[in-house]
């Protein structure tokens, strides 16, 4: 089965790499990330890539021409290092297309341009190119073929939930901190619940779309909202801007307010943005 994997985004996530190389040929290890997803795949059989290439596609492309497997493999080094016999290969039967999808195309428009490369094809793989993941493909795949469905998502649920509470006596601003705003890009969509609607503690209540991905809302207690961000739904800029101040998205009163006591403070929420950019 062919695999697409995206790898034309401009890294936002790992700044201190982006202005350097793009975000697929960050190192782990030896290898790049790109790398090791494409090793997962192949580890099921599936070795035929679709590379969408954008920014910086010269440097994935000169990283495969120039591929140097002693790097990854063991190998027996002889005559002065004139000789040189691998004991063990890892790309050799793999097949990889490089297809320049454009530095600014969304996920849609790259897909798109690699359309004509899985002509014929009644099923394909895709993914980012920094999707790590320890799934059992071959299983997953037999689980949606039997469902008989057109598509299949896997989505995992964050650890943690990047949403504030300010509160003002029995009213409350809620909204996504700064953190989570610098996570996603190119803001394109946000969804909101009308005035008058009861939301429960750490139940979705809306939706924030990038040209990336769509994510839910949570809200962290549970309320009544009286009023939505009006400015904000109309810019959604303001939300890079300002996250804890203008860019707040519902004004809501407080149903239950012991449940503030089980949310974190200002300097514990500091201690996990901490530990989860160390990671």
């Amino acid at each position: 089965m062919k695999v697409v994997l995206f790898c034309g985004g401009m890294g936002t996530r790992i700044r201190e790499y982006s202005d350097a190389i793009p975000k697929p040929m960050v190192p782990i290890g030896y290898r790049p990330m790109l790398w090791h997803v494409m090793k997962y795949y192949a580890h099921y059989g599936h070795k035929d890539f679709i590379l969408c290439l954008g920014y910086k596609a010269d440097v994935v492309k000169n990283y495969f021409l120039n591929y140097d497997e002693c790097v990854s493999n063991n190998f027996v080094l002889s005559n002065g290092g004139r000789d040189l016999k691998l004991l063990s290969s890892d790309i050799q039967d793999w097949k990889i297309t490089f297809v320049d999808t454009g530095i600014n195309s969304n996920l849609g428009q790259r897909l798109k341009a690699a359309q004509p490369y899985l002509e014929g094809e009644s099923m394909f793989l895709a993914n980012y190119s920094d999707g790590l993941t320890d799934l059992p493909l071959d299983a997953y795949v037999d689980h949606f073929r039997e469902r008989g469905k057109v598509g299949s998502f896997l989505a995992v649920t964050p650890q943690q939930s990047f949403h504030f509470v300010k509160v003002d006596g029995d009213v409350a601003y809620v909204g996504i901190t700064d953190y989570a705003v610098s996570h996603l890009s190119d803001l394109v969509f946000l969804d909101l619940p009308d005035v008058g609607t009861d939301l429960m503690a750490n139940e979705p209540f809306g939706e924030i779309e990038s040209v990336k991905a769509v994510s839910d809302l949570f809200c962290p207690v549970t309320a009544e909202v009286l009023e939505q961000n009006e400015e904000l739904l109309g810019d959604l800029s303001i939300l890079g801007k300002d996250a804890f101040g203008a860019g707040w998205m519902l004004k809501v009163r407080l149903q239950k307010p012991n449940e503030l006591n089980d949310l974190l403070d200002a300097a514990a929420y500091e201690k996990v943005i901490k530990a989860e950019e160390s990671h």
